[in-house]
């Protein structure tokens, strides 16, 4: 076995009954004081990341317009290409037993499908958009109906590939076409034009929805693809929450007690990334509340500083008692709530 283990591994053995709380201690004060291994692999695995996001920028949001003059055709078949070598790659790192690299060379495969369907749309004349979306990088920008068909695709291929390759990574260009689709799709419903107001609460709710599925799936798939659906559904609920201005005082303290809930769900779930985004939320709020007391004051940059401190604070508190806050909290919960939790953590 190459993974590493923490506290939350073996809580989890406790709960199982194949260790008993001494059994536990023990063994977590005798890993405590080994060296710690591996850290050239996790610095191996940014780069892994990084490379696979170069990849889906540059053949995806920064695709110039000098590709679109290279025509449709040829167009079509780099996109076939990559995605074919990109496959290949990736498959043949997997049977080499490098996962991850393999698996995130999956992903950019998946990522490059909506440019395959868009030449493939416009060499048959089906392209439902006018002139002025014709670029590709306005998938990226525009909501328009006629992609649809780009992001069906997408999901389509994405699940295939989950087939051939089960990587988490590939989940998030999955969970990009959806959210995606859900602009587009509301689209039919709003009518144009769509507004700033109206993408905000699409993303809002997606964001939502998504959050809700991957709560199911968390704990139930021997890989953890709960990982990037969370993320995605963190980044559309969140960033659409954020960026609603109210001018209520009742909506502001709302969204302080929404990313308040985000924080006791990190605790719940034993999810750090919750955490994040819900003490970002807190520190905006408190940062607003600080600007309307001490706007014409010196004191302004200090009190954001001792804000800024606090949260750090936090943060620390929070890694040091993660484990027993979380088990605490799950006692405390009915046993009917707790069956919806997820039972394993990767």
């Amino acid at each position: 076995m190459t993974g590493r283990f923490d506290a939350s591994d073996l809580t989890r053995a406790v709960d199982a009954g194949v260790l008993d709380a001494a059994q536990k201690q023990a063994l977590l004060s005798f890993l405590e004081q080994q060296p710690p291994r591996q850290a050239s692999f996790q610095l191996a695995h940014v780069a892994f990341y990084l490379g696979a996001l170069l990849i889906m920028g540059a053949m995806g949001w920064l695709l110039s317009e000098a590709w679109m003059r290279i025509g449709d055709g040829a167009l079509l078949t780099v996109a076939l290409a990559y995605i074919l070598l990109l496959t290949l790659g990736g498959l043949a790192l997997q049977r080499r037993g490098q996962l991850i690299p393999g698996g995130v060379l999956a992903a950019v495969a998946v990522s490059i499908v909506p440019l395959a369907v868009f030449a493939i749309e416009r060499l048959a004349g089906f392209w439902p958009l006018d002139d002025n979306q014709s670029n590709y990088h306005h998938y990226y920008t525009y909501v328009q109906g006629g992609w649809l068909l780009m992001e069906l695709a997408t999901v389509f291929a994405g699940l295939l590939m989950l087939r051939l390759i089960p990587f988490p990574f590939i989940v998030m260009p999955i969970a990009l076409a959806l959210w995606f689709m859900s602009m587009d799709l509301t689209e039919w419903f709003y009518g144009s034009p769509f507004d700033w107001e109206q993408r905000q609460q699409v993303s809002l709710w997606f964001g939502l929805g998504l959050l809700l599925v991957f709560l199911l799936i968390d704990g139930r798939t021997r890989q953890d693809f709960a990982f990037w659906g969370y993320l995605a559904g963190l980044l559309a609920f969140w960033g659409g929450l954020t960026s609603m201005n109210s001018d209520s005082e009742v909506g502001k303290s709302l969204y302080c007690l929404i990313n308040l809930g985000l924080m006791f769900i990190a605790v719940l779930l034993r999810r750090p990334m919750f955490m994040v985004f819900g003490a970002l939320g807190v520190a905006a709020y408190l940062g607003y509340l600080s600007y309307e007391v001490f706007a014409d004051s010196l004191l302004f940059p200090v009190v954001l500083s001792v804000i800024g401190l606090g949260v750090i604070g936090l943060g620390l508190l929070y890694q040091k008692h993660r484990e027993r806050l979380s088990t605490t909290l799950r006692a405390a919960i009915p046993t009917g709530v707790m069956a919806l939790l997820p039972g394993l953590r990767r």
